[in-house]
């Protein structure tokens, strides 16, 4: 029988990853990144994201998050370091993300549920390894929040830092480019072009050559559906993601790992519920199939 240590850290990352991702979707952290001075959505994105890093070039970036075009990444960056220094993007981004989840949880953001919450994924955070891990190590060097909603959006997004390195580790060892992901992905989760098309600038012509790229590796049909090589070729990564995710909670045991995603629930549902972040996006995460999505959100 398969170790379920793996499973669970799936599960903690469809719970986990929504906390996280109101830095990229909810108005009060867009604002912040906004009146912090930076220009644009992308901007935003790229500076908030890539501040832990210090005020690092485009290649890097482009190297680290993997699925971007260079070209996309270089009309944000270094130009964002003269607009604002990584530490008001640091600054701005936790201040908007906490200042969204209040809104978002209500009374719940006071709840002893949100500080165990905290203290058990800080935990887990602070015992990851950090090897082979940059974007996570990096994140690591930021100062723990005091606060709970703060410290747990903090280890939140540590946590999906450190899962996300894992993931570009598989792909690299599968061979498949992050460009290349997103095509595999969609054509797996039947994820719509057009999610790409805006959120990856992935447009019809890029696409097709990837398409016809994976064809002739045999794992693309002509139909255009994935092959049984793709389909395992995809399962392969995700099942290595999950195996490398779990190493950051391992440690915890199976008793606080359920304490966890007990007390995980009703924040995500919360989070879910409020409708900002898209069901489908390049994330990977379909809020219609999450745990979250399906636990009621608290009332009140």
């Amino acid at each position: 029988m398969p170790h379920p240590g793996p499973r669970r850290a799936r599960e903690l990352w469809l719970l986990l990853e929504p906390i996280h991702a109101v830095t990229y979707f909810s108005p009060e952290p867009l604002a912040a990144l906004k009146h912090a001075g930076y220009r644009g959505f992308w901007m935003g994105y790229f500076a908030g994201r890539a501040a832990p890093l210090g005020p690092v070039s485009a290649e890097l970036v482009h190297a680290l998050f993997y699925n971007f075009a260079f070209e996309h990444v270089s009309r944000a960056l270094p130009d964002a370091w003269a607009f604002a220094p990584p530490g008001a993007a640091l600054e701005a981004r936790e201040a908007g993300s906490v200042a969204a989840l209040t809104r978002h949880l209500g009374d719940l953001a006071q709840a002893p549920a949100v500080a165990r919450a905290a203290e058990i994924a800080s935990a887990a955070a602070s015992s990851a390894p950090m090897e082979g891990r940059p974007l996570f190590a990096a994140n690591r060097t930021i100062p723990e929040p005091e606060k709970p909603l703060a410290r747990l959006w903090h280890a939140a997004t540590l946590l999906r830092e450190h899962r996300g390195d894992a993931h570009v580790a598989a792909l690299v060892a599968a061979g498949i480019s992050g460009r290349e992901s997103h095509v595999l992905h969609a054509l797996h989760s039947g994820t719509s072009e057009e999610v790409y098309v805006t959120a990856r600038n992935l447009g019809a012509e890029e696409w097709r050559s990837i398409l016809d790229r994976l064809q002739e590796r045999g794992l693309v049909a002509g139909s255009g559906g994935l092959t049984e090589s793709g389909a395992a070729t995809k399962q392969t990564i995700e099942d290595r993601t999950d195996a490398l995710a779990w190493t950051a909670f391992d440690h915890l045991g199976e008793a606080r790992v359920d304490e966890l995603l007990g007390a995980l629930r009703p924040i995500t549902a919360a989070v879910v519920a409020a409708g900002e972040i898209p069901t489908h996006s390049p994330m990977g995460l379909d809020l219609t199939d999450s745990a979250a999505a399906r636990a009621p959100a608290p009332s009140g």
